[in-house]
């Protein structure tokens, strides 16, 4: 049976890398993948799947917290939450041809996106491995992170080192400018001008300051 990934790493950890190195390698062998982004990330442009390597793809779907998946009309997992609308609608048929599924920034999906995903592994017997950060610049998880970690099958994690010593980044530092910020509103997006990939004890020095 199918599986759900989660592979998650610290800010700069080539999460975004790896996605498209797995893209490249199904289509040069012919198989077809569905490439998924957020619209909320629109640091590269609206529909651009960008490294910071310079790599770049264009996303084949983007879903908002809006969206919904069904299967054939019916809904793949219970959205009563959602005030539907079918312009958010994402019909897939059940004899889907696609080899995998994946998914960019995953940590801003929302928890029903995920619940939806991991639906598709069961009812069409597609693999869908999911990219994105664990927890935010104040150490919480995102929802969406949050409920990868609940239903995955496979939880990976992709290393990198701290931006201030040579130890394992483990938490991401908000900047302005070149200062560390600790309070603020958990999505503000941005790349490495407000970002940085931190471990603790670099975390609980800059917090010490």
């Amino acid at each position: 049976m199918a599986k759900l990934y989660f592979r998650f790493g610290a800010m700069g950890s080539a999460k975004t890398l790896n996605l498209l190195a797995v893209a490249h390698n199904y289509r040069q062998q012919r198989k077809k993948v569905l490439l998924i982004k957020p619209q909320i990330d629109l640091r590269f442009g609206a529909n651009a799947i960008t490294s910071r390597a310079g790599l770049t793809c264009d996303a084949d779907l983007l879903v908002s917290e809006k969206s919904y998946f069904t299967l054939k009309g019916n809904d793949l997992i219970s959205h009563d939450s959602l005030k539907k609308d079918q312009k958010n609608e994402i019909v897939l048929d059940n004899k889907l041809d696609y080899s995998c599924f994946l998914v960019d920034e995953a940590q801003f999906l929302t928890k029903e996106l995920v619940e939806a995903l991991y639906e598709i592994t069961i009812l069409c017997n597609i693999p869908v491995i999911a990219y994105g950060l664990k927890t935010d610049f104040r150490n919480f998880l995102f929802e969406g992170s949050k409920r990868l970690l609940e239903l995955s099958d496979t939880i990976e994690e992709i290393k990198t080192t701290c931006f201030y010593c040579e130890k394992k980044a483990t938490h991401n530092i908000r900047l302005i400018g070149e200062k560390p910020v600790f309070t603020g509103e958990t999505v503000d997006i941005g790349a490495d001008e407000k970002y940085r990939p931190c471990c603790k004890m670099c975390l609980h020095k800059l917090k010490s300051r």
